[in-house]
């Protein structure tokens, strides 16, 4: 479908200067009237933490004017991500987001708590026929006709203060998403998919919430499809514990054990723990104080590792069917209108067939759709 830019007339309140905040009560105040959605996004840092480091939170508020108030709010000030937390967690008020879940996982971290109700804007945009995956940057300029500058996206957003620049286009991050829900919003409705995003949403917001560790973490690396079944059950250990232990840490997991080691250690175990520690210092980005840790982690069996799914079905796969399950699907999402891989990626295509149980990401209007033309392939 395609969209005229609408090239909205400034107003007084969308070219004033963004207002920095830094007093939780300052905060407070102006959400006395409760608006009825606000646009959201962050800055965040996460280059040597696991979890990221919320730097920056901007907020868009409609106001009686017309216009938009654009708050500029400082996490790292005592007791704002309180403030915001009661904000976040007020479900009368929609927040309008654009690709969110790293911005979710961050909220979750910083404030224990997920914004909802959401509206991600491209998400809509893929469900609305536009494009699948489309920036925050594009689809501004595919629907307002306004060109943003992309000049701050790797600055440190952690110093202080921030610079004007890095203001402007923090501000920018928020300044369409108004407009771009309105037109999104109105699209959906007329295809009758308002439902579509919004069960979309609920499950992004589940996720973040939940976040809950990965049962099966080695069915996503590829070198563990050519491990045998008991080195893939002492992977599945190593990976658990690196994954819980750079949570506690805060530490990014290849900081903790890299995949390459990781896979050595499965693959062939060291006979003792002194054979272990000999390993680890050959190794030049092992984490040597922490041999103790590793080795309870690779000899200890998990409670439910007799049951791991075997890896190594990925090279035993009928690729021929999973090619006629994506052709399929492809041709679904020609009929809707829907980019490609919006429907079903591969990834769950696969998983599909290879455990017969459609995964949660297929579930709800998804299956509906997809079951049809799938389930004579599976039954195959």
């Amino acid at each position: 479908m395609p969209i005229e830019p609408t090239h909205p007339a400034p107003n007084a309140a969308d070219s004033t200067t963004p207002v920095w905040v830094t007093d939780p009560a300052a905060l407070t105040a102006r959400f006395t009237g409760r608006p009825a959605r606000i646009g959201l996004d962050t800055e965040f840092i996460r280059e040597r933490t696991y979890w990221p480091q919320l730097a920056l939170v901007q907020i868009a508020i409609e106001r009686d004017a017309g216009g938009i108030e654009i708050l500029l709010v400082d996490p790292l000030a005592p007791g704002i991500t309180d403030a915001l937390a009661a904000i976040l967690a007020d479900e009368s008020i929609l927040k309008v987001m654009h690709s969110p879940s790293e911005d979710l996982v961050a909220f979750k971290h910083a404030c224990k708590v997920v914004p909802r109700p959401l509206f991600d804007t491209q998400l809509a945009a893929a469900l609305a026929g536009i494009a699948g995956g489309m920036g925050y940057q594009k689809l501004v300029e595919r629907i307002t006709g306004v060109v943003l500058s992309k000049g701050e996206t790797r600055s440190d957003w952690l110093r202080r203060p921030l610079s004007p620049s890095q203001l402007e286009y923090a501000a920018d991050d928020v300044r369409h998403l108004f407009e771009m829900h309105d037109v999104l919003d109105g699209m959906l409705g007329e295809l009758g998919r308002r439902d579509w995003l919004a069960d979309d949403a609920r499950r992004t917001v589940a996720n973040a919430d939940t976040d809950a560790l990965e049962r099966w973490p080695h069915l996503s690396m590829r070198s563990a499809h050519f491990l045998d079944l008991d080195a893939q059950r002492r992977l599945v250990r190593l990976l658990r514990w690196r994954e819980a232990h750079a949570r506690d840490s805060d530490r990014p997991r290849s900081w903790i054990l890299d995949n390459e080691l990781a896979v050595a250690l499965a693959r062939t175990p060291p006979a003792d723990r002194g054979a272990l520690q000999a390993q680890l210092d050959e190794h030049p980005k092992a984490p040597r104080k922490l041999g103790d840790a590793i080795w309870r982690a690779l000899s200890t069996p998990l409670e439910d590792e007799a049951g791991t799914p075997d890896a190594g079905v990925a090279e035993k796969r009928d690729k021929n069917r999973v090619r006629q399950m994506q052709d399929a699907v492809a041709a679904r999402s020609a009929e809707l209108g829907l980019p490609d891989g919006l429907l079903a990626s591969r990834r769950y295509l696969e998983a599909l067939l290879d455990h017969g149980e459609w995964p949660a990401a297929l579930a709800g209007w998804r299956r509906e759709l997809l079951e049809p033309s799938l389930a004579p392939l599976l039954a195959e």
